[in-house]
């Protein structure tokens, strides 16, 4: 799309002046890790960068990530269609439907031709094409004909990263991600049940300014938001380290904030940043609500031995360590609960080598 404005031009028709443009590139500078004196170059790179088109495709999937993308807010889903992407293709969000919708992504193929982004969401089954078809078409075939003139794939969420769901166990469609059927083009993975809002836009912004992809880990990921663990940066991280575990949901280490390790939590194997972007405009993230990490962003979170299983015992812990520092926090628990509320205190790191 040549002869489409630039993001800057957009902006400003969308009633968006440059002090709120800068300050969106300052926010975006620091997602993705970029030194701060980045941040005009990163402007003055959005401001010239043309719309790019992007062609979505949905295969096995439950549209969760659709909604993640929905309830963006850096930018928010009225802007990314609007001023950063042309969306000339999706299944959930286009108007038009039947002949008319195929005809758009033919066309949008067409004038676009080596410059347009692929954004695919959901597994492709290899079992029977019978199991997902789109316009008359299977997945593999309509993968590979959309994929043929463009400049890059972004496979949205773990069932177009790595399988997900359906590719789990008996894996009954023969469902594989969407990186085994593409060859010849870039393919970055966007992993997460559903993927954070952020990963999907950082990525597009990262294109759009700089016209490559960000750095990838060995799992395809982008570094700058799978780089860390969730235990990493995990509000509970202190707790873990004193050996204080929730033994269930309902019992007095949970009600004091104690680390979900014993409860199943995957926050030490998981890459991901939801502790530091969170959910729905940064008020939370599943830890932060309670419940344990499930590991979503990792190959085979469905078949990894149970939800609500423990690993094996905590990172970083031999056994002599990890039995002491289980104990202690069992103590420790016990004296708590036997106090009334009024009469509790947080548990320091000195209570617990005392105890220890």
């Amino acid at each position: 799309m040549s002869d489409s404005p630039g993001l800057a031009t957009l902006l400003r028709h969308h009633g968006i002046g440059r002090r709120d443009f800068l300050t969106f590139c300052a926010g975006l500078a620091s997602a993705l890790a970029l030194p701060p004196v980045l941040a005009p170059k990163l402007a003055h790179a959005l401001e010239a960068a043309r719309r790019p088109s992007v062609i979505w495709l949905s295969f096995q999937e439950c549209t969760g990530c659709t909604e993640s993308l929905t309830r963006a807010d850096q930018p928010s889903l009225e802007q990314i269609i609007l001023s950063m992407v042309s969306l000339d293709y999706h299944h959930t969000l286009q108007a038009a439907s039947g002949a008319a919708a195929e005809a758009a992504r033919r066309q949008a193929m067409a004038d676009n031709h080596g410059r347009y982004l692929v954004m695919a969401d959901g597994s492709i089954p290899l079992g029977d094409p019978g199991y997902c078809t789109i316009g008359g078409m299977s997945s593999a075939d309509l993968l590979a004909q959309t994929v043929a003139g463009a400049a890059a794939v972004i496979a949205v969420g773990s069932c177009a990263a790595f399988g997900g769901l359906a590719a789990a166990e008996p894996n009954p469609t023969g469902a594989v991600p969407i990186s085994r059927l593409v060859t010849g083009k870039p393919v970055v993975n966007i992993p997460g049940c559903p993927p954070l809002p952020l990963a999907m836009t950082g990525v597009i912004a990262h294109f759009l300014a700089f016209g490559r992809l960000p750095e990838l880990d060995s799992l395809g990921r982008p570094r700058v938001f799978y780089g860390e663990t969730i235990h990493d940066r995990c509000p509970r991280r202190a707790f873990y380290d004193q050996g204080l575990f929730a033994k269930s949901f309902d019992d007095e280490g949970a009600r004091q904030g104690w680390c979900l390790f014993q409860l199943g939590c995957k926050g030490p194997t998981t890459r991901n940043a939801c502790a530091t972007v969170k959910w729905n405009g940064g008020t939370s993230f599943p830890i932060g609500s309670g419940h344990p990490c499930l590991g979503c962003s990792q190959p085979s979170f469905w078949d990894a031995g149970g939800f609500y299983r423990p690993l094996s015992r905590p990172a970083g812990l031999g056994p002599g360590m990890a039995a002491a520092a289980v104990a202690a926090g069992a103590a420790l628990g016990a004296v708590a609960a036997s106090k009334r509320p009024s009469e509790r205190q947080p548990v320091t790191l000195d209570d617990l080598e005392t105890k220890s």
